[in-house]
């Protein structure tokens, strides 16, 4: 299984209207059917840059899903983010393999 990650930092500026349109945009993006589910979190760092970071995690169904995703969406997509926020927003992209799960019930 693959998570592709995009981090993002977002200018105080304009964070309340991104965090709204994040909140619609992944749906959009798990509408294209390459996802099973996302994880948007908010990293809890000051930055040297200013602004906020968030972190969503998408997890693809494997890695031709992945690979589909970059090839048939990934640019509309992407270019969807840069013309609204433009300047006011940064963001890289990073891909993960789960090696291993884990998880404790406590009784």
């Amino acid at each position: 299984m693959y998570i592709y990650n995009v981090t993002v930092n977002i200018d105080d500026s304009a964070h309340d209207e991104w965090l709204i349109w994040i909140k619609q945009h992944i749906p959009t993006v798990l509408a294209t059917g390459k996802f099973e589910k996302a994880t948007l979190t908010k990293v809890l760092v000051d930055e040297e840059m200013g602004g906020q970071t968030y972190s969503i995690q998408y997890k693809s169904y494997s890695r031709e899903a992945l690979d589909a995703y970059y090839k048939e969406d990934a640019d509309k997509l992407r270019n969807e983010g840069l013309k609204k926020f433009a300047d006011k927003m940064l963001a890289f992209r990073t891909e993960l393999q789960i090696v291993d799960e884990y998880s404790v019930t406590f009784k």
